[in-house]
Formats: structure tokens, sequence, C-alpha cells
């Protein structure tokens, strides 16, 4: 049974797919929103650096009236809406008394992150509070506040200091933030408590257990916390948001997948012979940034040989031998959005007939997962499907018994291949960990398809020939109404044949 946490996540995405779209507004059919594109108040954006770029700084980035590269002011405010009606929709099930209620919704930027001294990490965004500000900044906030129906937005950002910008950098300050966003009521960071206090609300929806900013909890949320009622959790209601994503979203996806697509085959064409992980981890790296990613959205697998069977294997400083194959598990971040991709190849550029018999057998069972993605099916049924086929394909390589029965077959699919099928993807890899991989699969939800077979060297119970190969081959997915699935990472070479011409550098 699904905690109630994920049943209110099941039936927000049940809400979010009633939606449609009329001439001229969008509409979220489950509360009746219609947001009209141009709607909100146009401000200019100040003729000088943000926080983060703008239309006036990277016109070449961004147009007129987005927020950020790809999503506009509108999208922003109708996903803050969406939000708005979820909750909504959850106060009218807890009764009269919460329809009437003052509803709270306070959702916390990260922080800056050091680590060392005055040294800090590359600035990465709460990814919830990034999906309904559009905002890039450290030490932010927003609250959407309302009776019955929280839909009016207040952001705050940090002031600005010409003392710590000389050091940091530019910060948008209040004009600039609502001028970016639209948004007509930005604060300074400094009065988020002293705001908060002043809404009076009966309903705080707010993620308290882990807190996304320590501080800016401890200082502003924390009084309102102990003078209030327990907080109802956030999360669970954005990731349903999340989880359904735009044409937008889809664009930039493609774009990650796209750039990720080439970085693996230039990677596939460096291959020569003895070759050092280190040296494919830096091709790929240069060739996804070389190509417009802003960095890759996870530490790479790039595991030679054997190391293949350590399913998060990233050290990555092992010499790969002439004969050996690579499995590299990498993608980039596009503008918020990443592609997560695998593919394995023999560094000589040529498979020999063991690698080539256990590469066919995961891509044959790979195309038949792939087609299974629609609407209605769950990635749990891809699971269990990948098991059968796989546990059919250990008996056709000979690696368990003809005779062996089904159950034991399955166990055997489990031991050779002991994760999952695949994962929810969008702004974080393994995205919108609220939902369940029970959930049906709906139009607009991100995916990943990655079967695989690790046979250690030391196995002495299969075939020697297959000792020491790790294989798995992973793909980006959308699903769709119709037409199949969108593959999202198709430009990626996949047969032995596209991987053996991508090698040979043509």
């Amino acid at each position: 049974m699904l905690p109630s946490a994920s049943r209110w996540v099941r039936s927000a995405v049940i809400l979010l797919t009633r939606g449609h779209r009329s001439r001229g507004c969008v509409w979220c059919q489950c509360r009746n929103i219609s947001v009209k594109p141009g709607g909100l108040k146009p401000q200019r954006v100040p003729p000088r650096c943000l926080g983060q770029p703008s239309p006036f700084t990277h016109p070449h980035l961004l147009k007129p009236g987005e927020v950020t590269p790809g999503l506009s002011q509108t999208e922003y405010e109708l996903r803050r809406h969406r939000l708005a009606s979820l909750i909504e929709a959850q106060a009218d099930r807890m009764g009269p008394s919460a329809s009437s209620d003052t509803h709270v919704i306070v959702v916390l930027s990260h922080p800056t992150r050091l680590m060392s001294n005055d040294i800090p990490y590359p600035f990465h965004q709460n990814q919830d509070f990034l999906y309904l500000s559009g905002m890039l900044e450290p030490d932010s906030a927003l609250v959407l506040h309302g009776k019955g129906r929280p839909d009016q937005a207040i952001l705050f950002v940090p002031r600005r200091d010409p003392g710590r910008e000389l050091w940091d950098g530019p910060r948008s300050g209040k004009d600039g933030a609502a001028a970016l966003t639209g948004l007509e009521r930005v604060h300074s960071t400094e009065e988020l408590g002293v705001v908060l206090k002043s809404l009076k609300g009966t309903q705080l929806w707010y993620d308290s257990s882990q807190p996304a900013h320590p501080r800016l909890h401890q200082t502003h949320v924390c009084p309102v916390l102990e003078t209030g009622p327990t907080p109802r959790l956030l999360r669970p209601l954005i990731h349903s948001l999340r989880a359904i994503k735009s044409s937008a979203e889809v664009a930039l996806m493609q774009e990650a997948g796209h750039i990720t697509a080439q970085a693996f085959r230039r990677t596939m064409a460096l291959s020569r012979g003895d070759v050092d992980e280190a040296v494919l981890f830096a091709k790929f790296d240069f060739e996804n940034r070389i190509h417009g990613a802003n960095f890759l959205a996870y530490p790479p697998v790039v595991a030679g040989g054997n190391r293949a069977n350590t399913l998060h294997y990233i050290n990555n400083n092992q010499i790969i031998k002439d004969g050996e194959m690579v499995l590299l598990d990498g993608g980039c971040e596009y503008f918020g959005y990443v592609s997560d991709i695998t593919r394995t190849w023999p560094v000589n550029g040529k498979f020999s007939p063991a690698q080539a018999e256990l590469y066919e057998a995961v891509l044959e069972v790979q195309h038949s997962c792939l087609s299974l993605c629609s609407p209605g099916v769950s990635l749990d049924h891809i699971y269990t499907t990948m098991l059968v086929l796989l546990g059919r394909q250990l008996r056709k390589l000979g690696i368990i018994k003809a005779s062996t029965s089904d159950t034991d077959a399955l166990k055997a699919s489990r031991r050779y291949c002991p994760h999952h099928v695949g994962h929810f993807l969008g702004m974080d890899v393994h995205d919108t960990s609220e939902l369940s991989r029970s959930q049906p699969l709906q139009p607009g939800m991100a995916i990943t398809i990655e079967p695989g077979l690790y046979i250690c060297e030391d196995n002495d119970q299969v075939p020697k020939h297959f000792r020491g190969l790790g294989i798995r081959i992973e793909d980006d997915v959308v699903i769709q109404d119709k037409g199949g699935p969108l593959i999202l990472s198709r430009d990626t070479p996949k047969t032995i044949s596209e991987v053996e011409q991508a090698c040979s550098g043509r």
C-alpha cells in the first residue's frame, strides 16, 4: 500500500491530465484555471546584469518574456496556478472548514554550499523552487497564499549589496526579479518571516523534515511552525506537476538528448586500443559542454572491462585494454533539464563474437521494453516484462540451463540485472522521487529504459567467453498519446553496425 503522500500524487496526476487548451488561453480543467498568454503585467527588464541570464544580457539564450531559456512567464504562472488547484482540491476533500482556510505555501531556494573555507561548490538550485519561480539565485523563497485557493504569489530575493556583489557577482534585486518573473510583489529575503506572520495562514504547506535552506528555515519559518498547526507535505504535489512535461519542457529535454548523443558519437570515435577511462570521461564532458550543455547531469560511469559490473563505478581512472568493452553512463543538463543515456562498446571498435552475442540479447530486450512505453502502462509492469525477457535470453545464451523453470529464470534475471528497468526523468536524473513506479504512465511523462546484463569475471557458473562482460543500453523516452514513445536519445549510436561505424570515426 502506498503512503498517504503517494496517494495524493496519484490523484494529483489524474487531475492534471484532464487539462485542455482553449484558443488564446491555457486551461487546467480541474479548477477552471485560465492563464491568458501575456496576461502578466509587462515590466521592462533593467538594462544591467542580474543574478541570472535575462533577455537584456543574454538575447542569444532568452526571448523577451522568458524567465529561463525556453520557458515563459506564462508557463511559470500556469505551474503556480496548477499547484493552487491541487491544494484547493485537497482542501475540498478535508471538509468545509479546510476549504475556507487561508492556505500558505512556502518553497525555499538552496543556499550556496562551501567545499572548503571560502571556496563554494557550483550553485545548483532547488528544483521545486526553480520549477515554480524560474529564479536561479540562492537565499530566495516563494510564498503562495489565499483563502481556499493559494494563488497569490510573493517572491523573496537577496537585497542588492555592492560589497557582496563585488565578490559574488550581480544580484537581481527586487526590481530585476519582478521584471524577469512578471511577479508584482517582490520583497527582500530578510522580510520573509515578517510577511509569513502577517499572512496568518491557518494551513501551512511546507516540507519541514528536510528544509532546502536550513538558515532560512531556522530564522524565518520555524517561528511560524512553533505557533501553528503541523504543516502538510508539499513535495508530493509539486512532483505530480513536474511529472508531466509541457511541450516547452520536452523541447529542452530533446536538446539535452541531442547534445549527449553527439558527445557519445565523438567519444566512441576517440576509442583506440588501450585507452584511459579518464580520457573518455574528459572527452565526453568536453563534447557535451562545447555543444551547449551547462554541465554534466551527474558524475558519469566510464567503466572498462569487468568494472562495468560495478553499477555505480565513478572512479574512471583505469586503463581499458584493447579488446575490452567500456560502459559509459552519462548525461548533461541543459537549462534545467537533463539527459541520462548509457551505451556499451568495444574500445577497439569491433565487437568480438561473445560481446556481440550478449549485446544483441540486451538490445532485443530493450527494444521490447521501449515498445511498451505507452499511456496506462507502469514502469513496474515494464520491469516485470524485462525480467521475463532477460530470463529467455539467459537460456538462449546458455548462462542458465534450458530446463530452468520460469521461477528460477526470474531469479537469475534479478541476479544478472539487479536494478530496475528505469526511472522518471526531468529536472533531476532520478526525477520526482515521490512518484511510485507502479503509477500508470501518462502522456508527457519522461522515463528511462535501461536493461542490462552483468557477468563478473570470477563467475565460474557461466560460459567462459561471457565472463567479465557488463552491458547496459539506456534511452530517454517521453510518453505520447499517439504514435508510440518519443525517444529523446534516438541519435545515439545503438545497433552494432551504428556503434562500429561511430568508433571508426565515419
